[in-house]
């Protein structure tokens, strides 16, 4: 028995170095992220967002994160355009990330949307956008998704994890409309809870995996405006649909790990960086936020990441290439 301990220990410190030294010898790299594109008509919306497009790829950036939201709440959810954006992420020469935004399935029912069932529009959406094993774009990436590391959530393919440079990486499926959780509609209020609980575990998961591998920082990318109500996490009333998995799960996760968490998202269409999330009324120092442009403003953002998890972010505009934000 002391022998066998005598081993572990020395296995375990082997692993303690291995780690330390691949911190050490982490590189610079960026990384583009994006969302709310296109929106409007494909002849005025397109063009632009297919040059924004071709200057990310002048960047060749390690890969891009697309958080959702590929067409306007007010356009058809059709097959159609789904095709098109589907084109459009092959379009990037490199790798891109997307998770599902609002627009994409849950906003389907409205009329001007085309009448769609929400629940049948993200049964397309999974089989059209996520192939197990691997991201979009012309040089995919490998990716782990939830849905073969746990069963018990087997239907998430959409939501996704890697590792660069000892940064890991996850998108979550959590969307704007109040994150589909409308009370009115048994069907909506099933589907919410069940892939709630799946984010929160996948949330828990990215966390336990940074820990495993030492990681240097964790950044995560969704779609919804968690911040839209003005009142802080602690004073969610009992409906909303982000209480569970940002105030009782990301922000105590991020709080005990304690290095630099990074969360991407949409949504709300304004340029922001900032570091607004509190719990017990205490500021998380560790954790910035970035909000993608969106919508009429075409642009991107290039994230820039050095060795310990310090962030730079430019603006990335389709004439006139990057502009410096920060």
């Amino acid at each position: 028995m002391n022998s066998f301990v005598a081993r572990l220990r020395s296995a375990l410190a082997s692993l303690a170095l291995l780690c330390a030294a691949a911190a050490a010898t982490a590189q610079p790299f960026s990384f583009v992220a994006l969302g709310d594109h296109p929106y409007g008509p494909p002849a005025q919306s397109y063009p632009p967002y297919q040059s924004l497009i071709d200057r990310i790829n002048q960047l060749e950036p390690a890969f891009s994160v697309h958080v959702g939201d590929f067409k306007a709440g007010s356009t058809l959810c059709s097959d159609e355009e789904s095709t098109n954006q589907l084109a459009h992420f092959q379009r990037f020469a490199g790798a891109v990330v997307y998770t599902p935004g609002d627009n994409e399935w849950t906003d389907c029912h409205r009329a001007n949307n085309g009448g769609y069932n929400p629940l049948e529009r993200l049964t397309a959406l999974r089989q059209r956008f996520f192939t197990e094993g691997r991201s979009l774009g012309q040089r995919p990436i490998t990716v782990e998704n939830q849905s073969r590391l746990m069963p018990a959530h087997a239907r998430y393919i959409e939501n996704q994890r890697w590792q660069h440079q000892g940064v890991v990486f996850a998108t979550l499926h959590i969307v704007g409309s109040n994150n589909n959780f409308e009370t009115r509609d048994p069907a909506a209020v099933a589907e919410f809870f069940d892939r709630d609980a799946a984010n929160a575990a996948w949330l828990e998961a990215a966390f336990d995996q940074a820990r495993r591998v030492d990681a240097q920082a964790l950044v995560l990318a969704f779609q919804a405006d968690v911040l839209e109500v003005k009142t802080p996490f602690e004073d969610f009333p009992g409906w909303s649909g982000f209480q569970r998995v940002i105030a009782r799960t990301l922000l105590p996760l991020a709080q005990r790990w304690g290095r630099p968490v990074l969360v991407i998202h949409g949504d709300s269409h304004r340029f922001r960086i900032d570091q607004p999330f509190t719990l017990d009324r205490k500021p998380l120092a560790n954790v910035t936020r970035l909000i993608v442009p969106g919508e009429r403003d075409v642009r991107a953002v290039r994230v820039s990441v050095q060795p310990g998890g310090r962030f730079g972010f430019e603006l990335v505009a389709a004439s006139e290439g990057a502009a410096a934000a920060k």
